[in-house]
């Protein structure tokens, strides 16, 4: 699992006082209200030393979020176009039957029929009714399986084997 989850993506600068534009990431937008520390890369694995929030501010869909001791506009420039994360601890707590999207990538998915590998997740879709997997064949990668997030498809998720069992409606392979 990761040790970072991504909450939003540093677009831009805002002003000349070491404020940046944040679009969101994440369901739940006012829980940048809530961050004490944030840390900034391009990839989870980089995550570096910890960005302090001194102020958070919201502008149409982005979040506006001034740190600790970036006084300058010269001082975020290196934060641009990186993506935003928080420690796994500081995560917002799930509820039963929920998971963290991050946590979901390269599950394999087994159908619960009969036990074959679909092959794995490579993406989530966020939709408006719920989320839809995308899973890319085993036999061909070429192809693609989209299965709705729903309790009718999904039977089991094994977060520590790294599995998903699904039961696919017919016609939907």
């Amino acid at each position: 699992m990761q040790p970072y989850l991504q909450i939003g993506v540093i677009t831009s600068t805002h002003a000349l006082k070491g404020e940046v534009k944040v679009y969101p990431t994440t369901d739940d937008v006012r829980r940048f209200e809530d961050l004490t520390e944030v840390y900034a890369a391009s990839d989870p694995e980089l995550a570096g030393e910890a960005l302090f929030v001194e102020s958070v501010r919201y502008f149409k869909n982005m979040v506006i979020l001034k740190f600790r001791g970036l006084d300058r506009i010269e001082d975020v420039q290196t934060l641009l176009r990186k993506n935003l994360y928080v420690a796994r601890k500081d995560a917002v707590p799930l509820g039963q039957n929920q998971y963290y999207v991050a946590d979901l990538y390269g599950m394999e998915v087994i159908r619960e029929e009969d036990g074959t590998s679909l092959g794995r997740i490579t993406d989530v879709l966020a939709t408006g009714a719920n989320d839809v997997y995308v899973v890319k064949g085993q036999q061909d990668p070429k192809k693609e399986i989209l299965i709705p997030a729903i309790r009718d498809c999904i039977r089991k998720v094994d977060l520590e084997g790294g599995t998903m069992t699904v039961h696919l409606p017919d016609g939907l392979v």
